[in-house]
């Protein structure tokens, strides 16, 4: 759904021209239109048609079935139709059997075809669009049915769409932690402008995955949405997480600006937990426990924070410094390290690295300004086997793990965080 001077909006509507060898429908739909003069032909024969014979109802008779009417849900030449409207058509006395919705739009002022598909019920009666407008389209509708009679008619509609500005138009990105990633990561969708209708946002959004494990979306503001499973992933599990959003109402006169989508596989299960009471972590593979690591974590004044949240961000030969969490370039407090692996586990900058410079207290004395030291080697080791989204757990500390300092989807339980959805 693009507009004009927004680089990131890719709105393009799904091609389709529908030819119909048999669908259906049932009933009409509101403010329906009547087809303004429709041209009327033989359907297959410009040969009469039969007279009745002996013993024939009119009811059956081609020759007395009234022909077809088609209704249309937008009037012609209708102007500022609503992005989210729904294109509907009706065959009375008839059947469908070809409609076609084609336009053209302006993306960042080069102009862009759009053809909007849809489909019939059974009856071939009734046919609804599967795509919204795009805001400022100009569109050409024609539709055909074939009456009882054997006749066909025809219909078209021209008419253009709203026109939205960008403060009308609200921006979906999936967040990636990779294309192969740990059993705890969630889906996280943020947008650019806060969502006024988070019900009718969430109706749109769907997370499918093989094999499939129930889940739920978590509200964590107006502009960010969350969805787990119930339980951590199953490894080898294949996940793909859809926006269709494009010119969906998000109240306050607002409208999702284009469609999203992500993808994931999830490897295999690595769950590190670290018990600050006895400065050892246990990391778990796959169920099993692979290492016991000897860490040192938060000095008192500095506690490292208990809960559960998942690896972000890895990296190798990380520079580290006091400035990072606040505290003075230069005195006593002061520090620029360089840990040859870390990894990220909150946003306020908590990581599992190596800290060399802090080997005697591994195991017995929490030293560090909030991190979790351990070992180049045991570091190391952990960095090859942990992916981004492998869960960690802290005990151990008074200092509580705030929420959404890092991806915190785990830190409550699944009732609680269903109870997130704007559909609950």
């Amino acid at each position: 759904m693009p507009v004009g001077g927004r680089t990131k909006a890719l709105g393009v509507g799904a091609v389709a021209t529908l030819l119909i060898a048999g669908v259906g429908l049932t009933g009409c739909t509101s403010s329906v239109v009547e087809g303004d003069h429709p041209s009327v032909s033989p359907a297959g024969s410009s040969s009469p048609s039969p007279s009745p014979t002996a013993g024939s109802s009119p009811a059956s008779d081609p020759s007395t079935a009234a022909p077809a009417t088609l209704r249309v849900n937008v009037s012609k030449g209708a102007d500022g139709v609503k992005v989210d409207k729904m294109i509907q058509v009706t065959a009375v006395n008839g059947t469908l059997s070809k409609i076609t919705v084609s336009g053209r739009y302006l993306d960042h002022g080069v102009r862009k075809k759009a053809t909007i598909s849809g489909s019939l019920n059974d009856a071939k009666t009734h046919w609804k669009a599967s795509d919204l407008l795009e805001p400022g389209g100009s569109y050409t509708l024609k539709a055909t049915a074939v009456g009882a009679d054997g006749h066909t008619t025809t219909t078209s509609r021209k008419f253009t769409a709203e026109d939205l500005g960008l403060d009308q138009q609200i921006y979906p990105s999936f967040v990636s932690l990779g294309t192969k990633v740990g059993v705890g990561t969630p889906v996280v969708l943020t947008f650019d402008r806060p969502v006024t209708d988070k019900a009718e946002f969430e109706k749109h959004l769907h997370v499918t995955s093989t094999p499939s494990q129930p889940g739920s979306w978590h509200w964590y503001s107006d502009t960010e949405v969350h969805w787990r499973p119930k339980t951590y992933w199953k490894p080898g599990t294949k996940v793909t997480a859809t926006a269709d959003l494009n010119s969906v109402p998000a109240g306050n006169g607002e409208y999702g600006q284009q469609n999203a989508s992500t993808s994931f596989t999830v490897g295999k299960s690595v769950i590190t937990k670290v018990n600050l009471k006895t400065d050892v972590a246990k990391v778990y593979v796959d169920g099993k426990l692979a290492r016991k690591i000897l860490v040192s974590g938060g000095k008192p004044g500095d506690e490292t924070s208990s809960g559960t949240t998942v690896i972000t961000q890895k990296l190798t030969n990380y520079t580290m410094t006091s400035e990072m969490i606040g505290l003075p370039k230069t005195g006593p407090e002061s520090y620029s390290l360089v840990a040859a692996y870390a990894m990220r586990i909150t946003t306020s900058g908590q990581f599992l690295h190596s800290a060399p410079w802090n080997t005697g207290y591994f195991g017995n004395t929490n030293a560090s300004h909030g991190c979790v030291g351990m070992s180049v080697a045991d570091s190391g080791w952990l960095f090859d086997e942990a992916l981004p989204g492998s869960p960690v757990t802290v005990t151990g500390t008074s200092r509580p793990l705030e929420g959404q300092n890092g991806l915190t989807d785990w830190n409550v339980s699944y009732q609680t965080y269903a109870a997130g959805s704007a559909l609950r």
